[in-house]
């Protein structure tokens, strides 16, 4: 008799999901799925409120990297405006994606994934968090609060708030930086640069100990996807997105906002309530690709700031082409954030940072309008389409999780089969395949957004597992 798994629900994650591993009468795994469960419908929410709005609507969306949805959101704005923001408006906006970036990766690394990395997957699970870390690794753990912290008050210097800020609206930012806040960032620096360091140099020591998990935490060839700018280097802002294959070659270049749903498609299965993005020269699933930290590695030629480049170049020897794995994604991370913190330390230096001129005005000029941006967790993309009066009549989003979501399917698959044989499994077998999505570091509260009518299917299930009846709305 075949066997369902559940976890229900996933741990160390943002929002709501599960994990279902079917075994076949053997005992031997034959398809597993992960669940997004829960579905919120912010497009919707969208239609007739102001254009101008959307920016700040958008941000509530997640309280984790609320100022990626800001920024994609504003971007769109401004191509219904048809404007362009003034330089200084465009560094700070920058600084605060990257300081987003910055704490949401220390939330990642060392709240969601380190008590796996410190205390080991088999662990008590009662002790396999921040505050067991804290109590092994004292000043590991002080070193993730402390960084997540400099991220989070950052955004509260530019922005007045560290959630759902205001501050990035259509055609800039609302106020521009002060001398005060500027030394104050400036002064944070040292420390956050040391944990960071901290953080780093003991993730390298160890990583090789996770060898068993590396081969099998999603390890396998895919497309992969990113901003980067001209010189080939990563970027969170602004730049285009380029397209890779699985062994490094460039597929499409400097796909931009406006062309994005030309190249990129969603598909949707009937077990989440995320979409599946993928390329659509490919189809569906083939098309299917990666983004976040390992993808934006992976694309890139170099970071761009002198020890993050020493650090990248470190990186890419882990493989010949592409480094595949998922597992990487927790190194990735760190190097991302020693990247923003240099490369805050760069903006803060421009001498027109000061500048009083931050926003730019206009009116509807344009009734459509697409912006991206990087998120910490990947690629947005936020496309409006307005009436002559710039009130929204329709918007869809594509994030980040749904554009992975293909692949940590195809990586709870893969751990299950590698670790849970003849029907036999433990706790810390379960947590591996739930330690796979979390190398990811989903949000599923961003990631389920109506695209037209999501399709509802309810399936009616014998006592022996078989489906006896189904009834599908399309």
């Amino acid at each position: 008799m075949s066997q369902t798994i559940t976890i229900d629900p996933v741990t160390r994650l943002e929002g709501h999901g599960k994990i279902t591993i079917q075994l076949n009468s053997q005992g031997e795994v034959e398809d597993a799925h992960f669940h997004v469960t829960q579905v919120r419908g912010f497009e919707r929410f969208a239609e007739g409120r102001p254009y101008y709005e959307m920016p700040s609507l958008m941000a509530r969306i997640c309280g984790i990297c609320p100022v990626s949805h800001l920024i994609a959101s504003a971007k769109a704005c401004e191509a219904i405006m048809s404007v362009r923001i003034p330089h200084t408006a465009a560094q700070l906006r920058r600084m605060l994606n990257l300081a987003q970036m910055v704490q949401s990766h220390a939330l990642s690394f060392f709240y969601l994934a380190s008590p796996d990395l410190v205390l080991g997957m088999e662990s008590d699970p009662k002790a396999r968090n921040i505050f067991g870390v804290a109590a092994a690794k004292p000043e590991l753990g002080r070193a993730g609060v402390r960084l997540r912290r400099f991220g989070q008050h950052m955004i509260e210097l530019l922005a007045d708030k560290r959630i759902h800020p205001g501050w990035v609206v259509p055609g800039g930012v609302t106020e521009p930086l002060t001398t005060a806040k500027r030394d104050e960032i400036l002064a944070m620096l040292p420390e956050a640069h040391a944990n960071l360091g901290l953080a780093l140099g003991w993730y390298k020591q160890f990583a090789d100990s996770f060898k068993p998990e590396i081969e099998v935490f999603a390890n396998f060839p895919s497309l992969y996807m990113g901003l980067i700018n001209e010189d080939e280097s990563i970027e969170f802002t602004d730049g285009a997105l380029r397209l890779i294959d699985a062994q490094g070659n460039t597929i499409e270049e400097g796909i931009t906002a406006s062309r994005y749903t030309e190249v990129i498609g969603e598909a949707v299965e009937p077990y989440s309530y995320t979409k599946f993005a993928y390329y659509k020269p490919l189809g569906y699933p083939q098309g299917s690709y990666r983004v976040g930290p390992l993808a934006r590695l992976n694309i890139a030629k170099r970071m761009g700031t002198p020890r993050a480049d020493k650090e990248m170049a470190e990186f890419k020897q882990l493989a010949a082409g592409p480094v595949e794995s998922s597992f990487h994604y927790h190194h990735a991370r760190l190097i991302e954030a020693l990247y923003g913190l240099e490369k805050i330390e760069q903006i803060l230096t421009d001498p027109l940072i000061l500048d009083k001129h931050v926003r730019a005005s206009a009116g509807v000029n344009r009734l459509e309008g697409a912006g991206q941006a990087e998120a910490p967790r990947g690629t947005l993309n936020h496309h409006y389409k307005v009436d002559e009066n710039g009130k929204i009549t329709w918007a869809n989003l594509v994030i980040a999780t749904g554009q992975n979501n293909n692949a940590m399917n195809k990586g709870v698959l893969q751990a299950a089969k590698a670790y849970v044989k003849d029907g036999k499994f433990t706790e810390g077998v379960l947590n591996r395949v739930e330690a796979v999505v979390r190398t990811f570091d989903p949000c599923l509260s961003c990631s389920t957004h109506a695209y037209g009518q999501m399709p509802l299917v309810l399936s009616l299930v014998s006592a022996e597992g078989e489906v006896v009846d189904r009834v599908v709305r399309s």
